[in-house]
Protein backbone atom coordinates (compact mmCIF):
# COMPACT_ATOMS: atom_id res chain seq x y z
CA UNK A 1 0.00 0.00 0.00
CA UNK A 2 1.55 3.37 -0.91
CA UNK A 3 0.86 6.67 0.78
CA UNK A 4 1.68 9.26 -1.90
CA UNK A 5 0.67 12.21 0.27
CA UNK A 6 2.79 11.25 3.28
CA UNK A 7 4.20 14.44 4.85
CA UNK A 8 7.19 12.58 6.23
CA UNK A 9 8.63 9.09 5.91
CA UNK A 10 7.07 5.89 4.60
CA UNK A 11 7.74 3.11 7.09
CA UNK A 12 7.24 -0.65 6.77
CA UNK A 13 5.79 -2.28 9.88
CA UNK A 14 7.99 -4.90 11.56
CA UNK A 15 7.23 -7.43 14.27
CA UNK A 16 6.49 -5.73 17.59
CA UNK A 17 5.79 -2.29 16.11
CA UNK A 18 2.96 -0.21 17.53
CA UNK A 19 2.05 3.37 16.68
CA UNK A 20 2.96 4.29 20.26
CA UNK A 21 6.48 2.83 19.92
CA UNK A 22 6.90 4.42 16.48
CA UNK A 23 5.88 7.80 17.91
CA UNK A 24 8.59 7.46 20.56
CA UNK A 25 11.21 6.22 18.08
CA UNK A 26 10.61 9.00 15.54
CA UNK A 27 9.93 11.82 18.02
CA UNK A 28 6.40 12.59 16.84
CA UNK A 29 3.10 12.51 18.69
CA UNK A 30 0.83 9.50 18.59
CA UNK A 31 -1.97 11.81 17.42
CA UNK A 32 0.18 12.95 14.47
CA UNK A 33 0.79 9.34 13.38
CA UNK A 34 -2.91 8.49 13.71
CA UNK A 35 -3.87 11.58 11.69
CA UNK A 36 -1.35 10.71 8.95
CA UNK A 37 -2.79 7.20 8.62
CA UNK A 38 -6.57 7.48 8.32
CA UNK A 39 -8.18 4.13 7.77
CA UNK A 40 -5.31 2.21 9.39
CA UNK A 41 -6.42 0.25 12.46
CA UNK A 42 -3.71 0.98 15.06
CA UNK A 43 -4.74 -2.17 16.95
CA UNK A 44 -4.25 -4.41 13.91
CA UNK A 45 -0.92 -3.42 12.29
CA UNK A 46 0.38 -6.04 9.85
CA UNK A 47 4.04 -6.91 9.27
CA UNK A 48 4.97 -5.45 5.87
CA UNK A 49 2.21 -2.82 6.00
CA UNK A 50 3.43 0.62 4.88
CA UNK A 51 2.44 3.55 7.09
CA UNK A 52 3.26 7.23 7.13
CA UNK A 53 5.44 8.65 9.89
CA UNK A 54 4.95 12.43 9.72
CA UNK A 55 7.90 14.75 10.10
CA UNK A 56 8.30 16.06 13.64
CA UNK A 57 6.71 19.44 14.18
CA UNK A 58 9.29 22.22 14.05
CA UNK A 59 10.16 23.44 17.52
CA UNK A 60 8.19 26.46 18.59
CA UNK A 61 10.42 29.49 18.54
CA UNK A 62 11.45 30.48 22.01
CA UNK A 63 11.11 34.03 23.16
CA UNK A 64 14.03 35.24 25.27
CA UNK A 65 11.77 37.76 26.94
CA UNK A 66 8.01 38.18 26.73
CA UNK A 67 5.33 38.38 24.08
CA UNK A 68 3.77 41.74 23.30
CA UNK A 69 0.64 42.39 21.23
CA UNK A 70 1.04 45.23 18.71
CA UNK A 71 -1.24 48.19 19.43
CA UNK A 72 -2.29 51.00 17.05
CA UNK A 73 0.59 53.43 16.53
CA UNK A 74 3.33 51.07 17.76
CA UNK A 75 6.72 51.25 16.04
CA UNK A 76 9.76 49.11 16.69
CA UNK A 77 11.81 52.10 17.74
CA UNK A 78 9.14 53.15 20.26
CA UNK A 79 8.87 49.58 21.58
CA UNK A 80 12.67 49.28 21.84
CA UNK A 81 12.82 52.49 23.85
CA UNK A 82 9.87 51.51 26.05
CA UNK A 83 11.25 48.08 26.88
CA UNK A 84 14.94 48.99 27.16
CA UNK A 85 16.18 47.05 24.13
CA UNK A 86 17.15 47.80 20.53
CA UNK A 87 15.29 47.59 17.23
CA UNK A 88 17.93 45.13 16.00
CA UNK A 89 17.35 42.86 19.03
CA UNK A 90 13.59 42.85 18.40
CA UNK A 91 14.10 42.03 14.71
CA UNK A 92 16.62 39.29 15.58
CA UNK A 93 14.12 37.42 17.80
CA UNK A 94 11.23 37.90 15.35
CA UNK A 95 12.43 36.49 12.03
CA UNK A 96 10.20 37.53 9.17
CA UNK A 97 8.78 40.59 10.90
CA UNK A 98 8.34 43.59 8.63
CA UNK A 99 9.46 46.57 10.75
CA UNK A 100 7.63 48.98 8.43
CA UNK A 101 4.35 47.06 8.56
CA UNK A 102 3.45 46.07 12.11
CA UNK A 103 -0.03 44.58 12.28
CA UNK A 104 -2.34 45.53 15.14
CA UNK A 105 -2.99 42.36 17.15
CA UNK A 106 0.24 40.70 15.94
CA UNK A 107 2.22 39.07 18.78
CA UNK A 108 5.95 39.69 18.76
CA UNK A 109 8.75 38.77 21.12
CA UNK A 110 10.36 41.56 23.09
CA UNK A 111 13.81 40.39 24.24
CA UNK A 112 14.68 40.74 27.91
CA UNK A 113 16.66 43.71 28.87
CA UNK A 114 19.64 43.15 31.08
CA UNK A 115 19.38 44.75 34.48
CA UNK A 116 22.34 46.85 35.56
CA UNK A 117 24.32 46.16 38.72
CA UNK A 118 22.43 47.19 41.84
CA UNK A 119 19.07 46.11 40.44
CA UNK A 120 17.20 42.83 40.18
CA UNK A 121 14.95 41.66 37.35
CA UNK A 122 11.24 41.33 38.06
CA UNK A 123 8.48 40.14 35.73
CA UNK A 124 5.19 41.97 36.17
CA UNK A 125 2.32 39.71 37.19
CA UNK A 126 -1.45 40.12 37.02
CA UNK A 127 -2.60 42.50 39.78
CA UNK A 128 0.84 44.05 40.40
CA UNK A 129 1.14 47.72 41.25
CA UNK A 130 4.35 49.70 41.56
CA UNK A 131 3.54 50.29 45.20
CA UNK A 132 3.27 46.56 45.88
CA UNK A 133 6.49 45.83 43.96
CA UNK A 134 8.30 48.59 45.87
CA UNK A 135 7.11 47.14 49.22
CA UNK A 136 8.15 43.64 48.18
CA UNK A 137 11.69 44.79 47.34
CA UNK A 138 11.99 47.38 50.15
CA UNK A 139 12.48 50.24 47.74
CA UNK A 140 10.40 53.17 46.48
CA UNK A 141 8.17 53.74 43.48
CA UNK A 142 10.38 56.71 42.56
CA UNK A 143 13.51 54.50 42.43
CA UNK A 144 11.69 51.93 40.27
CA UNK A 145 10.55 54.66 37.86
CA UNK A 146 14.05 56.17 37.75
CA UNK A 147 15.44 52.77 36.73
CA UNK A 148 12.60 52.17 34.22
CA UNK A 149 11.89 55.61 32.72
CA UNK A 150 9.55 54.32 30.02
CA UNK A 151 7.38 52.44 32.51
CA UNK A 152 3.80 53.70 32.71
CA UNK A 153 2.77 53.23 36.36
CA UNK A 154 -0.92 53.29 35.38
CA UNK A 155 -0.49 50.66 32.65
CA UNK A 156 1.77 47.85 33.83
CA UNK A 157 2.06 45.12 31.21
CA UNK A 158 1.80 41.56 32.51
CA UNK A 159 4.93 39.67 31.46
CA UNK A 160 7.06 42.80 31.07
CA UNK A 161 10.43 42.55 32.75
CA UNK A 162 11.58 45.54 34.77
CA UNK A 163 14.68 46.24 36.82
CA UNK A 164 13.99 46.90 40.49
CA UNK A 165 16.61 48.77 42.53
CA UNK A 166 18.12 46.90 45.44
CA UNK A 167 16.90 47.64 48.95
CA UNK A 168 17.09 51.22 50.25
CA UNK A 169 19.71 51.48 52.97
Amino acid sequence: MSKPSCPGTLYTIRAGDTFFLLAQRFGVSLDAILAANPGVDPNNLQIGQVVCIPAPAPPKPECPGFFYTIQPGDTLSELAKRFGTTVKSIIDVNPGIDPRNLIVGQKICIPERRCPRGTVPYTIKQGDTLEAIARKFHTSVQRILKENPSLDPKNLIVGERICVPARND
